[in-house]
């Protein structure tokens, strides 16, 4: 019965005109950011998932709600990343992260899909001093990188024709996150104080969405681990700093370091990603952070204006 029905998926797929990409995580930050890409791409058949439609906390239902779609391509950007509550949650995380990935993974093994997957820089120790490439140690400080990690080994141990793309610090006009944090926060305080003894880079979700919409028009997939962040290397209290001038802000920010901001979760000391691969392997522009931040920022403007 089963190779009956992946026949009939592969028979399906080649009659199509246009790949059937299916995006997981759609309400999410790059979620968001790939469907406000991807929704008019006359290219490509897309569906977008969010986690009603596909609650990956319930594994046992994963291939079937896939089923129902018959994707060319899936692109997993769902995911557990309460970082904090993952220490009081790991059983959470581990399904969402772990259990369910490996799923989709092999729902891709069993049908011929291909799968282009999302990864943290928290899968790293932040011992380096260097930027982290591919094939740096990895070595998990919290819950939520080792649930991720986990989800990694899962995918390569069952499509390991797949691209996982590991990316760090991300932030958006969507959802939550540090940079809409800190604009609500410089607007309400007179003091703030930020960890400066982290280091990074940010990712602004749409030059990550544009990225991975150009790796899918090159017709060319190249499997395997590749990292994607912003350009340049930074602090947090570097990038709250510049958020505050950027609004116009004239809150006074204390740097402070991690140990005097105590948290549930550890934090990797330093994280910056070697982008190199993925620039010479997909050709894919990576915008300086300053210039992804300034327009961000703008449009974050433009839209409290218009409301």
């Amino acid at each position: 019965m089963q190779d009956n029905q992946e026949t009939t998926h592969t028979e399906s797929r080649t009659t199509r005109h246009r790949p059937r990409i299916l995006i997981t995580g759609s309400n999410g930050q790059l979620g968001s950011e790939l469907k406000k890409l991807l929704r008019n791409e006359e290219a490509f058949e897309t569906f977008f998932l969010d986690r009603k439609q596909l609650p990956l906390e319930q594994t046992l239902i994963i291939h079937d709600i896939l089923g129902m779609y018959e994707p060319d391509i899936i692109i997993h950007a769902a995911a557990y990343t309460a970082v904090d509550k993952a220490e009081s949650e790991p059983e959470l995380a581990h399904a969402i992260n772990h259990l369910a990935t490996e799923e989709i993974a092999q729902y891709c093994r069993l049908h011929g899909a291909k799968l282009l997957a999302i990864s943290t820089d928290y899968v790293f120790d932040g011992h380096s001093s260097e930027p982290l490439t591919e094939d740096a140690a990895t070595a998990p400080l919290n819950v939520y990188g080792l649930t991720k990690w986990k989800g990694e080994q899962a995918i390569q141990k069952w499509a390991p024709e797949s691209i996982i793309i590991r990316t760090a610090w991300v932030y958006s006009t969507y959802g939550n996150n540090f940079v809409k944090t800190m604009i609500r926060l410089l607007q309400e305080r007179e003091e703030l104080s930020v960890v400066h003894d982290q280091i990074g880079s940010p990712t602004y979700a749409r030059d990550l969405a544009k990225a991975i919409v150009d790796i899918l028009k090159a017709g060319e997939w190249h499997p395997g681990i590749y990292h994607y962040s912003n350009e340049g290397q930074l602090s947090w209290y570097d990038f709250a700093i510049t958020i505050r001038d950027l609004i116009g802000a004239t809150c006074q920010i204390t740097p402070i370091l991690t140990s005097q901001y105590p948290t549930p979760a550890k934090r990797p000391a330093y994280s910056l990603l070697d982008k190199s691969k993925i620039k010479r392997t997909f050709n894919v522009q990576v915008p300086f952070w300053l210039d992804s931040l300034t327009e961000m920022i703008a449009l974050e403007n433009q839209e409290v204006s218009d409301n």
